[in-house]
């Protein structure tokens, strides 16, 4: 018995219900001639008559028509089948690799991709540390997060998280018997805790704002960290002001570990954005991360 191919199969189950080669060439989007040349093709190989052609109709044969009953639900299963593939290819899975620094992490997305991670146990989450400015292309990331200001033009954009004001406090102890600073220049005379930025190779300089005036000042000390929990924690047990995100010190100042200073003087940066490259289709998983994340207000 020669090989059939399904594509041949598929043409006469289609001729044979449609009872025209014209619409049925319509339907599988070939010519008529095309079509009428492949059944008789069919036909050959088979060695049986499958069709009666007319001027006006085209009809199945005895032998066309026992072809039609056994191939027709075969093919339609075959079709369910990959139908089913399909819905397996939308179906979000995967592993999305996100580069962002830790408060982002922290704050921003660990919160939101935990119960996504529960409802969707197919899909993967790498997170990467990084305070770098990285080409999330040429290092292979689905995603980075930086605030709104920092992101790149030809990237796409998702806020998800509200506005980052940042914030300078040192502890009671490091304060007893210094007098606190009255402008961002006096902290130029105090320790303070450094943040590396691997991306400039240099300490992070400390924006500050007020009344349109904007400044930054390059401060001194004993400690410098790429993490910014660690900066916190520094300033907690005494190592002078830290400049870190307010609501990481929210709770240290409530209970008194932390004493604020210069609040007039404390920016507010636009909030975090996820940011990956443009293109028309994104990866499911990859989509379905966006969604879990985008800010959509208080």
């Amino acid at each position: 018995m020669p090989k059939i191919p399904l594509n041949d199969l598929q043409a006469f189950v289609t001729v044979a219900r449609e009872r025209s080669f014209t619409r049925a060439a319509a339907q599988l989007g070939m010519s008529r001639s095309a079509l009428s040349h492949a059944m008789r093709a069919l036909e050959e190989r088979l060695g049986v008559r499958l069709l009666t052609r007319t001027t006006r109709s085209v009809s199945a044969t005895e032998a066309g028509a026992r072809l039609l009953a056994g191939v027709a639900p075969r093919l339609q299963e075959i079709e369910l089948e990959l139908g089913s593939l399909s819905a397996l290819r939308d179906r979000p899975a995967g592993t999305v690799r996100i580069t962002a620094h830790d408060h982002a992490i922290v704050t921003a997305l660990w919160p939101w991709l935990l119960p996504l991670m529960h409802e969707y146990p197919e899909v993967r989450i790498e997170l990467s540390v990084d305070y770098a400015m990285t080409d999330i292309a040429a290092q292979r990331f689905d995603a980075g997060v930086r605030t709104g200001n920092r992101v790149a033009q030809d990237m796409v954009a998702v806020p998800i998280a509200p506005p980052l004001r940042m914030a300078v406090a040192a502890s009671p102890e490091y304060l007893a018997g210094k007098a606190l600073p009255k402008t961002p220049h006096d902290l130029m005379q105090h320790r303070c805790v450094n943040l590396r930025l691997p991306t400039h190779g240099g300490l992070y300089a400390w924006d500050f704002e007020r009344k349109g005036q904007a400044l930054a000042v390059r401060v001194q000390g004993q400690a410098t960290f790429n993490n910014t929990f660690l900066m916190l924690q520094a300033a907690v047990e005494g190592m002078g002001f830290a400049y870190v995100p307010f609501d990481t010190m929210e709770q240290h100042i409530a209970a008194g570990r932390l004493v604020p200073v210069l609040e007039d003087w404390w920016p507010t940066f636009p909030g975090y954005h996820l940011y990956y490259a443009s293109r028309r289709q994104i990866a499911p998983a990859l989509a379905l991360v966006v969604e879990a994340l985008r800010w959509r207000g208080p």
